[in-house]
C-alpha cells in the first residue's frame, strides 16, 4: 500500500490511539522522575495528570484526523492550569520541561508504528519530517499560551503582593504600642491571606531585651480568625497537644516543635496540616534579634500555602517586627522616664494641719512621652505650708530629670523661707543656669531631644493657717481655681509673670484670704486644654467639677480629672494639686509683745509655763523656757523693737521671736574659753529645727519642739541651767 506523509502519519495515529491510556500512563511516569515539582501536592499532581491526558489525546486526534496544528484546540483548562502552578510558586521552566519530554514521548512511540506501516524510506523519511515540524508547532503553541497565562498570572500576584506590602507599611505599626501592632498584623493577615493569625512575643519580664533563645517562653498578644469564636484551635491541640492559649497568657513551645525550631533558627517554614489545611510559621526578627513568632493558617481557602505565601508573610512580618521592636524600645524608655518622673514626684504627701490635700498625676498619650510636670507639698515654720505646681517645656527624660532638678531648688529655696516672688526670681536663674549648661553641650549631643533651651512655669503658693492667709506668684503659669464654702468657684486673678528661664523681669506675689474650708486647685495647661475644646471652656468645666458635691477630696480629684480628660490618655501632661484650707484658731496659738528690755525675759518665761500649763504640756516647760529665754534675749541683744513671741500648739510646738532687725543668727562653735555663743548650739540640741524666716520689714527666728521632752533633759536638775551664758 503506498503511503504519502500525511496519510502515513494519520494511521500511526489511528493505530496509537486505542493505547492512548499506556501512552498516557508512560508520560506521567517520565515526568515523575524528571520534573519531581510538579507531582509534590496532591491538587497539583491531579492537574498535571489531566494536562497530560488532553494534550495527548489532542495531538493524536489533530494528526489522525490532517488537522493542522494551528487549527488544533488546546485543552480548554491549559491557561487556568499554567495560572495555577504560577499561583503555587511553581518555575515556569518546570512547565516547559514538561511539555519537552512529553513531546519526545508522544513522537518516540509515533516513530515506532511507521516501520510497522510501510518498508518504504521515502514517506517513512517525509512523514518524520513532518510529525516532528508538527509536534514542534503544536508544542510552541501551547508553550506560548502557558507562558503568557503563567506571566499574567505572576505579574498580577506581584502587583498584589506589593499591594499588600504597601498596605502593611499603612497598616501595621500605627502606634508605639507593642499588643497593637501586632494585632494589626494579625487583622491584616487574616483580611489578604489567611484564615487565622496568632502572634506569639518572648517574654520580656526584665523589661529589656528578650530572654535567650533557650528560654522560649512567649507570650500570646494578638490573634485573630475570619470565623467567630477561635476553630483553628483544633490544629494547634493536634500539633502541640495542649489547650489553646488565651490572649495576653503566657505558655511554652515544647522542644522540638515547630514554633519552637522557627525561635531557635530565626528560619520561616510551610506545614501541612491536613488534606485542606497548613500554616506559615515566620519568626519576628528585627536589628538581629529574635522576638517571637507569627503563625498564618488557611484551611478555607482551596489552595494551600506555597513559597509565594511564604514570601509574602515574610515581608510583612519583617515590617511588623520592626515596628514590635521599635514599639518594645520606647515602651522601654517611656517606662525608665515614668518611673524616674514617679520617682521625683513626692511618693506621698507630708503629714501637716495647715491643708488637706489631694493630687494627681496623670502622663500624656503614648505618641508624646513622659512630659515634666510636678507638684509638691512642703511644710513651712510656723505651721504654714508651700503648694506649688510647675510644668517644664517639653516631653521625654530630659524633660523629667529637668522636673527633679528643679522641683529640688524649690524644696531647697522653699527651706530657706523665701516669699514666693523672691523665690520665683531665684529659681528662674537656675533655669537660665539649666539652660546654658545644655546649650554648651549641644555641639557633643547626638539626642536631639536634649538640645534647645529650657523653659518652665511655675505656681508657687504659701498658705498660713493662723492668718488665714495666702501669698501667691506665679511664672507664665495657668490661673488657680478657688471654690469657698459657699459653693462659688472664681478663677483666681495674680499678676502675670514672664515663664521661667527669660531672665530679666520680676515677679509679683499677690496675698489674698482664704478662710477656713475654702478649696483651692492648682493645676498644669494639661488639664484644661483639649483638641475639641478651648482653655475657656476648660475653666468653665473646672469650675463645675469643683462645684460639684463630693464625698472626698479625693473623689473631687477624679471628678475633675473625669470631666475634663478623654476616657483614654490625655494628649499632654496633667498635674492637679487640691488644697482645702484649715485654721489654727486662739486655742492653738499664743501672742505676746515683748519690750526691748532684759527683764522681759523672765515675764516671757513665765507667761510661755502659764501657756504650756493650759495646753496640758507641763513636761515641755524646761525645754521651751530654755529655747524661748535664749530667743528673746537674742532678740533684745541684737535685734529691734518691736519684739513679738508666739506659740504655736499643732504637731509640734513652735517657738517664734519677731524683731524688727535684719541681722541673723548664725549657729557657731564657742571655744572653750568664750563666755557667750553656746545658746543656739542648746536650741539645735533641744529641738528639732530651727531657722530664720525674713520678711518684708525684719525677720522671725523659730524653734520647734517635739510635744515630749527630750531625754537628754527630761531631769532638769541634771543641767546648770545658772551656768549656760545668755540664760536669766
Amino acid at each position: 500500500m503506498d503511503f504519502t506523509a500525511d496519510s502515513l502519519l494519520s494511521r500511526a495515529a489511528h493505530e496509537l490511539s486505542p493505547r492512548a491510556d499506556e501512552l498516557i500512563h508512560d508520560v506521567e511516569q517520565c515526568l515523575r522522575r524528571e520534573v519531581p515539582e510538579l507531582w509534590d501536592e496532591p491538587d497539583i499532581a491531579q492537574m498535571t495528570g489531566d494536562n497530560v491526558a488532553e494534550h495527548v489525546v489532542a495531538i493524536l486526534f489533530g494528526i489522525e484526523h490532517g488537522i493542522e496544528p494551528r487549527r488544533i484546540d488546546p485543552p480548554a483548562a491549559d491557561a487556568e492550569r499554567a495560572r495555577r502552578l504560577a499561583q503555587r510558586g511553581k518555575p515556569v521552566t518546570a512547565m516547559l520541561r514538561a511539555f519537552r519530554l512529553a513531546q519526545g514521548l508522544v513522537l518516540d512511540r509515533l516513530l515506532e508504528e511507521l516501520p510497522r506501516l510501510t518498508s518504504d524510506a521515502e514517506p517513512m523519511n517525509a512523514a518524520t519530517r513532518k510529525l516532528i515540524a508538527l509536534a514542534t508547532e503544536y508544542l510552541d503553541r501551547a508553550s506560548e499560551t502557558g507562558v503568557l497565562a503563567f506571566q499574567d498570572e505572576r505579574d498580577r500576584q506581584v502587583q498584589w503582593r506589593l499591594s499588600v506590602v504597601n498596605e502593611a507599611s499603612v497598616r501595621v505599626g500605627t502606634t508605639l504600642d507593642i499588643a497593637r501592632t501586632a494585632q494589626e498584623l494579625a487583622d491584616l493577615a487574616t483580611e489578604r491571606f489567611a484564615d487565622a493569625v496568632t502572634v506569639d512575643l518572648l517574654d520580656t519580664s526584665s523589661g529589656d531585651e528578650p530572654l535567650a533563645k533557650g528560654t522560649l517562653v512567649v507570650r500570646r498578644v494578638a490573634q485573630q480568625s475570619v470565623t467567630d469564636g477561635y476553630p483553628e484551635t483544633t490544629y494547634l491541640e493536634a500539633i502541640y497537644r495542649e489547650a489553646p492559649v488565651p490572649p495576653q497568657q503566657l505558655q511554652r513551645y515544647p522542644d522540638g516543635s515547630p514554633p519552637a525550631r522557627a525561635l531557635v533558627t530565626g528560619r520561616p517554614s510551610r506545614h501541612h496540616l491536613g488534606p485542606s489545611a497548613s500554616m506559615l510559621l515566620v519568626p519576628l526578627c528585627a536589628r538581629g534579634t529574635t522576638l517571637g513568632v507569627a503563625q498564618f493558617f488557611r484551611h478555607h481557602k482551596p489552595d494551600a500555602y506555597g513559597d509565594e505565601d511564604l514570601l509574602l508573610a515574610q515581608e510583612i512580618a519583617a515590617r511588623a517586627a520592626v515596628a514590635i521592636d521599635n514599639a518594645r524600645r520606647y515602651t522601654h524608655a517611656r517606662a525608665t522616664a515614668l518611673t524616674l518622673q514617679r520617682s521625683l514626684l513626692p511618693r506621698s504627701t507630708p503629714a501637716q494641719s495647715a491643708v488637706e490635700v489631694a493630687c494627681r498625676y496623670l502622663p500624656a498619650a503614648a505618641q508624646l512621652g513622659v512630659g515634666g510636670d510636678w507638684y509638691d507639698v512642703i511644710p513651712l515654720s510656723g505651721a504654714r505650708v508651700a503648694l506649688v505646681v510647675g510644668d517644664v517645656v517639653g516631653h521625654g527624660i530630659h524633660a523629667a530629670a529637668t522636673m527633679g532638678r528643679l522641683r529640688t531648688a524649690v524644696r531647697t529655696l522653699a527651706d530657706i523661707d523665701l516669699p514666693p516672688d523672691e523665690l520665683l526670681t531665684h529659681l528662674d536663674d537656675v533655669v537660665i543656669r539649666l539652660s546654658a549648661e545644655v546649650s554648651s553641650e549641644v555641639s557633643a549631643q547626638t539626642d536631639t531631644e536634649s538640645a534647645g533651651d529650657i523653659g518652665a512655669t511655675c505656681l508657687y503658693a504659701v498658705y498660713d493657717p493662723v492668718a488665714s492667709r495666702c501669698t501667691l506668684a506665679r511664672a507664665g503659669h495657668v490661673l488657680p481655681v478657688v471654690l469657698t464654702r459657699d459653693g462659688t468657684a472664681d478663677i483666681l486673678e495674680l499678676p502675670a509673670g514672664p515663664p521661667l528661664g527669660l531672665g530679666g523681669l520680676p515677679f509679683e506675689a499677690a496675698e489674698i484670704d482664704l478662710p477656713e474650708g475654702s478649696l483651692i486647685a492648682l493645676y498644669t495647661d494639661g488639664l484644661i486644654e483639649a483638641l475639641d475644646h478651648d482653655i475657656e471652656t476648660g475653666l468653665t468645666l473646672l469650675r463645675q467639677a469643683l462645684a460639684r458635691p463630693a464625698a472626698s477630696l479625693e473623689a473631687t480629684c477624679d471628678n475633675v480629672l473625669e470631666a475634663l480628660l478623654p476616657a483614654d490618655r490625655p494628649h499632654d501632661d496633667v498635674a492637679l494639686l487640691l488644697a482645702r484650707t484649715h485654721t489654727l484658731g486662739d486655742r492653738q496659738v499664743a501672742t505676746w509683745d515683748v519690750d526691748a528690755d532684759p527683764a522681759e525675759v523672765a515675764r516671757a518665761r513665765a507667761s510661755v509655763s502659764e501657756q504650756l500649763t493650759t495646753w496640758g504640756l507641763e513636761e515641755l516647760d524646761f525645754t521651751t523656757e530654755l529655747v524661748v529665754s535664749e530667743l528673746v534675749t537674742n532678740a533684745i541683744r541684737y535685734g529691734r523693737p518691736p519684739i513679738q513671741l508666739r506659740l504655736i500648739h499643732d504637731r509640734t510646738l513652735m517657738c517664734e521671736v519677731a524683731d524688727a532687725g535684719s541681722t541673723t543668727p548664725h549657729l557657731r562653735r564657742a571655744r572653750v574659753f568664750d563666755e557667750g555663743g553656746r545658746g543656739l548650739f542648746l536650741v539645735a540640741q533641744l529641738t528639732e529645727h530651727w531657722g530664720t524666716r525674713h520678711a518684708r520689714h525684719g525677720k522671725t527666728v523659730w524653734a520647734e519642739c517635739a510635744l515630749a521632752a527630750p531625754e537628754l533633759f527630761s531631769d532638769a536638775a541634771a543641767l546648770d541651767v545658772a551656768g549656760i551664758p545668755g540664760v536669766v
